[in-house]
């Protein structure tokens, strides 16, 4: 008797879609990589000088031939591979399965390139919902009523920072979401959005999520709290700013927000990065490698000075932004908010606080300290709190920040 084995299917922790998502990315590297080398052989071929304007056109002649055959295989190459995986690959568990790692993995991604993501189409690109335990809430009344079976009156939405997702509230062994449902019987669930997209855009999708989750949640909602970590803070800010505008109803309920180090006014390593690409733009010679700093996502630069609005960024260039500039953007009136900032010092104040803070948010941006009161965010002492040997991202699991949040939304 002869016995056929058979080789079993290629398992992944990825859905095929994400595996197709990472050839087109991959398709969109390789012709920016492609483009980048063309500027250089134009400019080079050109005689352009040192300093001065980059020569305009592209390669032409055989050259310009060579970089036209280039993408075009590049393209069919990539189409070819998105049909060919789509069919070939099997992922492990199904399309429904996934694991932290992948989560995580797809959330840094669209941290550092989730605009181009959602403009390209992109399955990588995520989609902005409420979720539990790591999955999306349907938003109906009858099927939210089945998810949440012990939904209470008080609501509370955690919303985390760039490149991060909602299952990285959970960091050694703690999760501030599950330690104030047990201490303080509220409902917790979780923003999940696209963080490379500009903040006014995750804003205006959290303020229509709200509206309806409010909506339809089981039981009326007598209170509903934010706690925003990092750039969740300002997307909580620029939602309550679209609901105002809006007239949505959700904003009557709420009652506390907590930011947990926000960059209310910026971060100084985007922008340090604007002044890489200042120095980049200097000569024509090294011009076109500021093409690969200027790929970081819209989010991203939004953290430059801590852009709300969509009119902050709107009609311009995303990079050209030189001063802060922004449209003063109040908090929520009637709205209890709360500020904590940490330092990774044993003490506060000096250069350490001034300037690094909790590692990426100085103690200032993070207490909404400004030199212009129209910027400036006025809420009393009592509402503000900055916890010592503690980085970013040790603000999701340190003891003294627990306490505090505790105290503050019970």
């Amino acid at each position: 008797m002869t016995t056929t084995s058979t080789t079993p299917p290629l398992t992944l922790p990825l859905r095929s879609s994400d595996l197709r998502g990472l050839a087109r990315l991959g398709v969109d590297a390789t012709l920016g990589v492609t483009d980048l080398v063309e500027a250089m052989h134009h400019t080079i071929a050109s005689g352009a000088g040192i300093l001065g304007a980059s020569p305009k056109g592209r390669t032409s002649g055989i050259t310009g031939m060579v970089y036209r055959s280039v993408r075009g295989t590049t393209r069919v190459l990539g189409q070819g591979a998105d049909a060919v995986l789509g069919a070939l690959i099997r992922p492990a568990g199904g399309d429904a399965a996934s694991t932290p790692e992948r989560e995580a993995m797809i959330a840094a991604l669209n941290g550092v390139f989730g605009d181009h993501l959602a403009e390209s189409g992109n399955p990588l690109a995520i989609t902005a919902s409420l979720r539990r335990n790591g999955r999306a809430l349907d938003l109906s009344a009858d099927t939210l009523a089945a998810q949440i079976p012990d939904a209470g009156g008080r609501l509370l939405v955690l919303a985390h920072g760039l490149c991060m997702n909602d299952l990285q509230w959970t960091r050694g062994n703690h999760d501030h979401g599950q330690a104030l449902a047990r201490d303080l019987g509220v409902t917790p669930v979780h923003l999940h959005y696209n963080s490379g997209r500009h903040v006014s855009q995750n804003g205006r999708d959290f303020a229509e999520l709200l509206e309806r989750v409010v909506a339809q949640w089981p039981v009326p909602v007598k209170q509903l709290a934010i706690v925003g970590h990092s750039m969740g803070g300002l997307v909580a800010r620029s939602a309550c700013d679209h609901a105002a505008l809006a007239g949505q109803t959700w904003l009557a309920a709420l009652k506390k927000l907590v930011f947990l180090g926000t960059p209310h006014h910026g971060a100084p390593l985007e922008r340090g990065g604007r002044q890489i690409d200042r120095v980049l733009g200097i000569s024509p010679y090294v011009r076109p490698f500021a093409r690969l700093g200027k790929a970081r996502s819209a989010g991203i630069t939004d953290l430059r000075f801590g852009n709300l609005q969509d009119a902050d960024w709107q009609h311009r260039d995303r990079h050209a932004q030189h001063h802060d500039d922004r449209k003063p953007m109040p908090l929520p009136e009637g709205v209890r908010a709360y500020l904590l900032a940490a330092t990774t010092a044993e003490r506060v104040g000096g250069l350490h606080s001034a300037l690094i803070g909790d590692g990426l948010v100085p103690v200032a941006s993070a207490l909404g300290e400004h030199r212009d009161p129209a910027l400036a965010l006025t809420v009393p002492k009592s509402h503000r709190r900055i916890v010592t040997e503690c980085g970013h991202l040790d603000l999701l699991c340190n003891d003294e920040v627990y306490a505090q949040l505790r105290a503050w939304l019970k």
